[in-house]
């Protein structure tokens, strides 16, 4: 069974740049209902039982069932998205990456500033709902992409590992920020932990 992630923090820690009331719409009515879906899901495919959501999203054609495999497509992308944007967040967020991540995010966007001002632009340029990601690969690479809906580069084959993911639904910001994207996009840096991005991508270059 997959389970969400466990918060380290408090629904209102992130304030003022997420307020109480999204955190926990967000985590307790959204991220609960992918990861409750997902889990209906698997259970109707028995090939599915013993993979891992990596497993399963690298190989969304191999289920055989075109409707479950919509369902297990959006949901499994919503799980694996929420669970990498919330472990992420920290009232308390390292603001800077370190060591190696710091090194190639100079070298692959020339400076933090860069690849966060990538970051925005094109979360903001995602025509409704979707994520920004940063991707790292294998060989230490850094690439910033985008995905529609709950979809994830997890579901590429070569897609890349997200080690960073900004959700850019209406359900992350709108009851504080109502239609301005664009600053909810400025202030998510303020709760950004590069403490955490920096392990996903130890793990995902080793």
């Amino acid at each position: 069974m997959f389970t969400q992630v466990k918060l380290s923090y408090d629904f209102n820690a992130l304030e003022p740049t997420i307020d109480e009331l999204t955190m926990v719409t967000h985590y307790t009515k959204h991220h609960a209902g992918y990861t409750n879906n997902l889990n209906a899901a698997v259970e109707k495919d028995v090939s599915l039982k013993d993979k891992t959501i990596g497993e399963i999203l690298k190989n969304l054609d191999a289920i055989q069932d075109v409707k479950l495999r919509t369902t297990i497509r959006n949901n499994g992308g919503g799980f694996v998205n929420h669970n990498l944007y919330f472990s992420t967040l920290s009232p308390t967020a390292v603001k800077e990456p370190s060591g190696a991540l710091a090194d190639r995010v100079r070298k692959d966007f020339g400076s933090l500033d860069a690849l966060k001002a990538e970051l925005q632009t094109q979360g903001a340029g995602r025509f409704g709902s979707g994520w920004a990601f940063l991707v790292a690969f294998k060989d230490g690479s850094l690439k910033v992409v985008t995905t529609p809906n709950q979809d994830s580069p997890c579901m590429e084959k070569d897609g890349g590992v997200p080690i960073l993911g900004i959700d850019v639904w209406e359900h992350a910001y709108y009851l504080k920020y109502k239609n301005l994207r664009a600053e909810y996009l400025k202030e998510f840096w303020n709760v950004l932990d590069w403490s955490k991005v920096d392990e996903n991508y130890q793990k995902a270059v080793s």
